[in-house]
């Protein structure tokens, strides 16, 4: 992006203009707001706010066109049909609803779940669950050296057994492009079910859910510049319409007795209860905010900024190692260690210099157990950082390396 272009789009979030001396690097937790989105949430609340699919009357009526068309928003950001769309408070809400509603009535005992070394929490801990309930087996895809999966062991590990296979897209801790079309075709030639945890990846990058083949692909909004509480769960219709709900209650039914229940059709199916119908306004103004900007700009923004960032490192902080692959299969996370210090005490560090990133296991601790570090420090990019950011972060870890040179 151009300078202009870059200092316009920092215009459009009022925390930024709000705190113009913080360097924020921590939008692979939490992004940062644009106007609009906000301005979406707030007019959704001022002007339409009404209980949606429940009422005959006006009000109403305009609120649950508006929900709905947030959905049709969403299934354009991602190719997808709206009818595919659920929405969920988060991809972890997400992964559970595919574990339970799929997976618990569909593995047995011997069935095997192929993960890999690199997953998130939110995709290990439902399978462990689902696991332990139908005797499923769980076994992973290795890790390599240089921050890749080790593709080759692929052949050996799908088999007959594997029902399920369940990737993230992106790496939250290595910033990992991984092929999942590859991945995803390699399991539909075993049988198996594909899921993918697209929270890293549908934020930053080109996603086109039908070309990669996958049957699940989950996504948070607050990640992708949309508020909190509310995240999207795509499934390919025919695999929707089998599976039962996750979660019962009103909006979900066709018909109910004291004895029994009929359901309706997706998405709705999927959806008890009064959903979070600001929030999925708000999550569509994101998606419309980044199709506006074109998605792919921001993928060759953040692959740019990663790009420069490893090679000051490099140059200059040798005391710093930091992990995940080289090269355009990595989004904009960089994670590192500095020395002996803990990660806590550099994040804490860099915070008296105004720049914000995150420290810890990243909900990702089998992965940091491969890496041999039991925590990372991680700056991650996203469309309104700078390259003076980039700078500012570096100078910065100068201060802190020469501050604590006597622990490192």
């Amino acid at each position: 992006m151009t300078l202009a272009t870059l200092e316009q789009i920092r215009q459009d979030f009022p925390l930024l203009a709000r705190h113009p001396h913080l360097v924020y690097l921590n939008s692979a937790a939490t992004s940062q707001k644009p106007q609009s989105v906000i301005e979406a949430i707030s007019r959704y609340y001022q002007e339409q706010n009404a209980s949606i699919h429940r009422g005959a009357y006006t009000l109403s009526a305009q609120a649950s066109e508006a929900y709905e068309q947030a959905r049709r928003t969403l299934a354009r950001f991602i190719g997808a049909d709206e009818r595919e769309i659920i929405f969920v408070r988060n991809t972890t809400e997400a992964l559970n609803l595919v574990a339970y509603a799929w997976g618990l009535r569909n593995l047995r005992p011997g069935d095997e779940i192929l993960l890999s070394e690199m997953e998130h929490h939110a995709n290990l801990v439902p399978w462990h669950l689902v696991g332990a309930q139908t005797g499923a087996r769980i076994k992973a895809i290795p890790l390599g050296p240089d921050g890749r999966l080790e593709l080759e062991a692929l052949p050996s590990l799908l088999n007959e057994r594997v029902r399920l296979v369940s990737i993230t897209h992106v790496s939250n801790v290595l910033g990992t492009v991984n092929p999942v079309a590859q991945i995803a075709q390699a399991a539909r030639a075993v049988g198996a079910r594909v899921v993918v945890d697209g929270a890293q990846a549908a934020p930053h990058m080109p996603v086109d859910v039908k070309a990669l083949g996958a049957d699940f692909y989950a996504f948070s909004g607050h990640k992708m510049l949309g508020p909190t509480g509310v995240g999207v769960l795509w499934g390919r219709y025919e695999v929707l319409e089998s599976l039962a709900p996750f979660l019962g209650g009103g909006s979900m039914i066709r018909e109910v007795y004291l004895d029994h229940s009929t359901y309706a059709p997706p998405p709705q199916r999927f959806e008890a209860g009064t959903p979070a119908v600001a929030e999925a306004i708000g999550l569509a103004a994101a998606a419309e905010y980044l199709m506006n900007l074109g998605i792919d700009r921001v993928w060759q923004h953040e692959l740019e900024l990663t790009a420069y960032a490893l090679q000051r490192l490099e140059e200059e902080l040798p005391e710093v190692r930091t992990f995940g692959p080289r090269g355009p299969e990595r989004s904009g996370v960089i994670p590192f260690v500095l020395g002996s210090l803990h990660p806590h005490d550099v994040a804490t560090a860099l915070d008296q210099h105004g720049i914000a990133i995150r420290a810890g296991h990243h909900c990702a601790q089998p992965l940091h157990r491969k890496l041999g570090v039991a925590a990372t420090a991680r700056a991650s990019f996203y469309l309104y950082t700078t390259r003076e950011e980039v700078d500012r972060f570096i100078e910065a870890l100068k201060k802190v390396r020469d501050f604590f040179r006597g622990w490192l």
